[in-house]
């Protein structure tokens, strides 16, 4: 028996249950025209799914609800299948509010399928993940919480969805997202509905954000779920951003079926794009006379290209911003940033901005103009030194006065200080300015290893709209640059003076590239060391770090080159002095720089921003890391 299965990759706008709609009821049609059978749709296709607190205005649940019913009346001889919030008004969750189910529907010939063997007439999500960038359990109401409300073992709620098909039945295991990542559950969803027995085809809706290594990591995921049952499945995810405030996801789709053998037989053409893939699917032997087929493997470097263009054409657009000003100085990361924003805007919408002091060496002028020449867009030099001597000169020379006995204090300007007025110079005043007068906005050119350490100027290089390069390690920037040369514009518009030059601030003459005076941060040991605070799963603290370099592992446990850390410090009282200096700036003034950046593109598997949720409570080091450090320097 051939079925068709339409799995329907759609692009999701968070919060617009009415475009959704729009949507989905064309790619209905479309599929419908090519004789699909099934038509799957991802989770929460029609509110979205990272909404905030919207999930607690009654007013647009109702809206969800009746733009549900477009769906379901839509369906015909056709089982449709989707995504959208679940209401029972007649009870509340654990929040006092009206109880709210993230829930799968299945539809056919205007009605919903389900309720003759479950509470309700859909399926609901079981496991409610709450890490990273997800809170589920702070609006839904879970499976497992229904099962202890009912007093019914979890394993005997959960059942597959029969259908009508051709005068049969057939069996549908229908789960959301979440309940195909059981690695660490003890209940498994899919393996719970199979154990009934007559399923045909395993149906996984999901909302699943894009980060590098995920493709694979679901791949051998789902891949052996249904090699485990013999049973084909179907994982549908949407494309499109959504974000909560700090962190901005992109959704990659990566839509793929899977035959009963656990082998690729139809997935949906490219990552991040909306698309429509029919795969027959011949039930009578779990898919397996189809012909297998992989969807192609990319590198890390063009996953990151594609979700960096993808989430800012889907920003920008969502926003209302179409002009964007950046500054370059002639360094990696506002060159990068500058060679991406030219891939999705006009070039007459984008405007360089070149903004020297005195210290910004002829070189880097040079390459910022170059860059500027070689991507088409508008440009302009505005030199800062006047107006940063101004304002120094001015506070310097004006005393405060304590009128009740005219006691003077007169302020100094430290280098430092003035290097930070030369970094807000250009933000907050030319670049907030320009933008405005250009009918736009300005970026933030920040990499992740700066803003691990706070190795920026608040309100100045860290402002900005967006940090599209904030979730990427500096040796990732320069990964994208070469990238985007060679295999995107495949000619030279990032310079490759740019690539080759040391990174420095150029803030005083202490930062001259000519002489290859660069940042304090040694970005192949730092990056790899800043790394291990956030990214790992289980958080790498000093007290790892040190018991790693006593035992002459370290590098092999951060990633970064064999014996480099021998050649940086030559005794163990500089590794731990760096390895303090850094903690506490991780810990300290970085921390309260990240609150206040502008919103991040994730690309990582521990973007910052809500997906890494910080708290101001200062620097601790362990007892046993005091133990280690006293030892190693004994």
């Amino acid at each position: 028996m051939i079925i068709n299965v339409a799995m329907c990759q759609m692009n999701v706008v968070p919060g617009r249950p009415d475009i959704n709609t729009e949507t989905m009821l064309d790619m209905i049609a479309e599929a419908k025209s090519k004789k699909a059978d099934i038509i799957i749709f991802p989770e929460m296709c029609i509110p979205g799914y990272l909404l905030g607190d919207t999930w607690e205005q009654a007013a647009f649940l109702k809206d969800c609800e009746y733009y549900g019913n477009k769906i379901i009346e839509a369906s015909e001889d056709q089982i449709i299948i989707f995504g959208n919030v679940a209401v029972d008004w007649h009870k509340i969750g654990d929040d006092g509010r009206v109880r709210k189910y993230n829930a799968c529907f299945i539809a056919h010939n205007e009605k919903l399928l389900g309720g003759d063997n479950f509470p309700y007439p859909f399926r609901i999500k079981t496991l409610l993940p709450n890490y990273r960038e997800f809170d589920d359990e702070r609006h839904f109401f879970g499976l497992r919480k229904l099962s202890e409300e009912l007093d019914i073992k979890i394993n005997d709620l959960i059942e597959p969805v029969y259908a009508p098909f051709k005068g049969k039945q057939i069996g549908l295991g229908c789960i959301m997202c979440e309940d195909g990542w059981t690695e660490n559950y003890s209940i498994k969803p899919i393996e719970f509905i199979n154990n009934k027995g007559g399923v045909h085809l395993n149906i996984n809706i999901s909302s699943s954000p894009f980060t590098l290594g995920k493709y694979n990591k679901r791949n051998r995921i789902f891949s052996e779920q249904a090699r485990t049952t013999g049973t084909p499945l179907v994982y549908v995810n949407n494309t499109g951003i959504q974000n909560n405030g700090k962190t901005i996801y992109s959704f990659d789709g990566s839509s793929t079926f899977y035959n009963g053998g656990g082998e690729i037989i139809g997935h949906c053409g490219s990552p991040f794009v909306q698309s429509v893939e029919i795969t027959k699917l011949d039930l009578t032997d779990q898919g397996k006379s189809i012909t297998a087929n992989k969807h192609p493997v990319k590198e890390d470097v063009e996953y990151i290209y594609q979700t960096l263009c993808h989430a800012i054409r889907e920003f920008t657009t969502s926003i209302g911003i179409n002009k964007v000003v950046i500054g370059i100085s002639g360094g990696i990361d506002s060159a990068v940033t500058a060679a991406l924003y030219a891939r999705v805007l006009k070039s007459d919408n984008i405007l360089l901005v070149n903004m020297p002091s005195k210290y910004n060496s002829t070189t880097t002028k040079n390459l910022a103009a170059s860059l500027a020449n070689k991507l088409g867009c508008l440009y302009t030099v505005l030199p800062i030194q006047h107006v940063v001597d101004e304002t120094i000169n001015q506070i310097e020379d004006t005393p405060a006065v304590r009128s009740i006995d005219n006691t003077e204090l007169k302020l100094k300007i430290s280098r430092h200080m003035a290097e930070n007025i030369q970094a807000r110079d250009r933000s907050a005043r030319l670049l907030a300015a320009v933008a405005a007068a250009f009918g736009g906005v300005f970026t933030c050119n920040a990499n992740k290893t700066e803003l691990t350490v706070g190795y920026s100027t608040l309100y100045g290089d860290q402002a900005g709209f967006l940090a599209a390069l904030a979730d990427l390690w500096k040796h990732q920037v320069y990964e994208l640059a070469i990238y985007l040369n060679k295999h995107i514009y495949q000619k030279e518009v990032i310079p490759q003076g740019i690539i080759d030059l040391v990174p420095s601030a150029e803030l005083s003459f202490e930062h001259d590239v000519d002489k290859g005076q660069g940042d304090p941060v040694i970005y192949p040991y730092h990056d790899y060391l800043f790394r291990a605070f956030i990214e790992p799963w289980e958080r790498v603290t000093p007290e790892d770090i040190l018991k790693w370099y006593s035992e002459g592992v370290l590098e092999e446990r951060i990633g970064c080159e064999p014996g480099l850390v021998n050649k940086i410090f030559s005794t163990p009282k500089e590794f731990i002095e760096d390895l303090e200096q850094w903690w506490k700036l991780f810990n300290g003034i970085g921390l309260a720089k990240r609150i206040q950046s502008p919103p991040i593109l994730a690309v990582s598997r521990r973007a910052y921003g809500f997906d890494y949720r910080e708290s101001q409570i200062g620097t601790y080091f362990t007892k046993h890391y005091y133990d280690l450090k006293e030892k190693l320097l004994s």
